[in-house]
């Protein structure tokens, strides 16, 4: 994973960003309808920081997006066949990086349930459950906040 670039996205990654969201593996079954039809818009990445993880042809291995004025880690996504090969760590170390140069002193993620286990992996501490939001979220989620280290 040496030629792996965390770079900044741009409107024209919507399609492929929405390929990947609605795609996820770890989205199918009882997760589904939290997915089915979700976009990443060109207006929502113009808007906020998305940065995609890309091999060195390009290839989108993994994206996140930080929301600097809820201080919220909002979308995390790396590709089914890239998972456990320390992409998502290199996206988190990166995430925490902009929230420093940000002045955030953490940042909050509402967790995708058996995403819990990486956050907390990876240094998020858990705080409390987000509640069901029917009818696409019928179930709670973890909620955990990343401290953003000082810089040193």
């Amino acid at each position: 994973m040496d030629a792996l670039r965390v770079v900044r996205a741009t409107a024209a990654d919507s399609d492929r960003l929405t390929a990947m969201v609605r795609g996820a593996r770890a989205y199918e079954g009882e997760y589904a309808a939290m997915v089915a039809g979700y976009l990443v818009e060109p207006a929502y990445i113009e808007a906020h920081p998305v940065f995609l993880a890309v091999d060195g042809r390009g290839t989108l291995l993994g994206f996140y997006s930080l929301l600097l004025g809820g201080a919220e880690l909002d979308l995390m996504f790396v590709a089914d066949g890239a998972q456990g090969l320390g992409i998502g760590r290199r996206l988190i170390v990166h995430m925490l990086g902009e929230a420093r140069a940000a002045g955030l002193t953490s940042v909050r993620v509402v967790s995708h349930p058996p995403s819990e286990g990486f956050y907390r992996s990876v240094g998020a501490e858990r705080v409390g459950v987000s509640p069901a939001q029917p009818p696409k979220v019928t179930w709670e989620r973890p909620e955990l906040v990343f401290p953003v280290p000082a810089p040193g």
